[in-house]
């Protein structure tokens, strides 16, 4: 797995995302009521306080309390610890036992789209729009493209810069960001 994804600044938290299946879930989970470059930060972080790769197993075994200090131990890595540390230790729990730990079998396993989307919407911390916006992501910068991911994904598969997965470097960021805030401003969400 090597993806096109740069939406960090940073070039080690970048590739780790682009490399990682597990950081690649994690930072999408990451990716709510906090800034994208800080939630896409936060494998890389996580990896270098667990002193070392991601590993589901290891995560979802991990002392719940510590594993929420590891979290909140600034800079925290989201702007709730506490609760994402109990969802990111969720999440890693389902891929450990349904995916042996191996989060790239979420995709590498899927037929269709509509599989792959059922597969991210049953991640722990994962909605409707977060599974379309990470089957968009999959598609547009990992090349995962199973048959009728489209019509999974929704919007997010058309050209518009309207979230993570059009991102690819920091002229991306500023065309998603400016997209949004002028969305904001009709009043519309980021699908319509």
């Amino acid at each position: 797995m090597a993806g096109t994804l740069a939406v960090t600044g940073d070039e080690a938290a970048d590739r780790l995302v682009n490399t990682d299946p597990l950081a690649l879930l994690l930072g999408m989970q990451l990716d709510q009521q906090i800034p994208m470059e800080w939630a896409f930060m936060g494998p890389l972080r996580l990896s270098e306080r667990l002193g070392g790769a991601l590993d589901a197993h290891d995560i979802a075994e991990h002392d719940p309390d510590a594993f929420a200090e590891v979290v909140g131990t600034k800079p925290a890595l989201h702007r709730f610890p506490s609760s994402m540390a109990k969802r990111m230790q969720a999440l890693c729990r389902h891929v450990a036992d349904r995916y042996d730990g191996d989060a790239a079998a979420l995709w590498s396993g899927a037929a269709t789209g509509e599989e792959l989307f059922g597969r991210l919407r049953d991640l722990p911390g994962y909605g409707d729009e977060k599974a379309r916006i990470l089957t968009a992501v999959l598609a547009k910068r990992f090349d995962v493209r199973p048959q009728g991911w489209e019509a999974q994904a929704g919007a997010f598969a058309d050209r518009e810069p309207r979230s993570v997965a059009d991102i690819d470097g920091p002229e991306a960021l500023v065309r998603v960001r400016a997209w949004k805030k002028q969305q904001k401003a009709r009043g519309k969400r980021k699908d319509e």
